[in-house]
């Protein structure tokens, strides 16, 4: 089950695309964006995070952390990132456990794969409270970045 708009974020610890181990707790007393993508260097998933590389300087106008989380491994992970020149830290739940926990998980996938990360977004208020959640169905949908920055302000 999807977590919700005034649930507590559950706090976890996941590689980045540097190979550092990064955790929630982390930021405490930023605001935080967490992008869940299905799969590294698939179309919809570039145009996501790719959205969020072109207003990068909004978020970070306003103080907000941007994560993306997939079940890419760290070194799919560092690729992406160098070859769309991202800005934000990439982590990867190679385990699948973060994206479980967040309710953005498919059981199966295209191709019959088995274990990958739903489309989502959250967006977390300084003391990682959600204040806007939003898991997609279709993997084919891109996240509403309008409410993104609504919910931000």
């Amino acid at each position: 089950m999807a977590l919700s708009k005034g649930q507590k974020a559950p706090d976890f610890k996941l590689y980045s695309s540097e190979f550092k181990e990064i955790s929630l707790s982390d930021f405490k007393g930023k605001k935080v964006i967490i992008h869940f993508f299905p799969m590294a260097f698939s179309g919809i998933c570039t145009t996501q995070l790719c959205t969020m590389r072109d207003t990068f300087g909004y978020y970070d106008g306003l103080g907000a952390e941007i994560l993306a989380i997939s079940v890419d491994s760290p070194f799919t992970l560092a690729k992406f990132k160098e070859f769309n020149n991202y800005q934000f830290l990439l982590l990867s739940d190679f385990n699948k456990e973060v994206s479980k926990a967040y309710g953005a998980y498919y059981d199966e996938f295209v191709f019959n794969l088995k274990g990958v990360a739903r489309r989502a977004a959250f967006v977390l208020d300084e003391d990682h409270q959600i204040v806007y959640a939003q898991v997609l169905e279709s993997a084919g949908d891109l996240p509403d970045f309008d409410a993104i920055r609504e919910a931000l302000n």
